[in-house]
C-alpha cells in the first residue's frame, strides 16, 4: 500500500517541475492561481494538503490537464 505522503510528494514534484519548465516563478504562479505565494511553496514542498479545487485552480494556471500532474 502506497502511503499518501508519497502521492503528495510526487504530485508536488510535478507541479514544480512543470511551473519551471514554463518558466514560472513561485510567485508568478501564486499571483495566476490567486493564492499567497507562501501557500504555493508549501503545496510544491509537498507540506500541505491540496483540494481538488487547488489542484483545478493549479493546472488552469499552468494550462496542463489535471493527469498531468497526478
Amino acid at each position: 500500500m502506497i502511503k499518501y505522503e508519497e502521492e503528495i510528494g510526487k504530485i508536488a514534484k510535478n507541479i514544480k517541475s512543470i511551473r519551471k519548465s514554463k518558466g514560472l516563478t513561485v510567485q508568478e504562479l501564486a499571483y495566476r492561481c490567486e493564492i499567497e505565494r507562501s501557500n504555493l511553496s508549501r503545496l510544491e514542498a509537498g507540506k500541505t494538503n491540496m483540494t481538488i479545487k487547488t489542484l483545478c485552480i493549479i493546472c488552469n494556471a499552468l494550462n496542463v490537464k489535471l493527469s498531468e500532474i497526478i
